[in-house]
């Protein structure tokens, strides 16, 4: 079972990835810096993919994906 608690909600619009809010400083519609495909290649590999969020620098590892939401290493904080 995936913790929620380490989940993250993203949505894809053209060839962006976005978050509706950004987990550590609470800025909102954040483009992540990745690629589609690159949420894809997470779904059920083993590699993991470092990604750090513009608003505020904060570096954060993804170990998985599905269709609505982004799994992290560690737990995120809620704002």
């Amino acid at each position: 079972m995936i913790p929620f608690r380490n989940s993250l909600p993203y949505d894809i619009v053209m060839k962006d990835v976005y978050v509706p809010e950004c987990p550590f400083c609470g800025q909102t519609h954040v483009l992540l810096p990745i690629k589609p495909d690159e949420v894809r290649d997470l779904r059920g590999s083993v590699r993991k993919r470092a990604v750090v969020f513009p608003c505020c620098h904060t570096r954060l590892q993804l170990v998985d994906a599905d269709g609505d939401y982004l799994l992290a290493d560690r737990p995120l904080n809620r704002k």
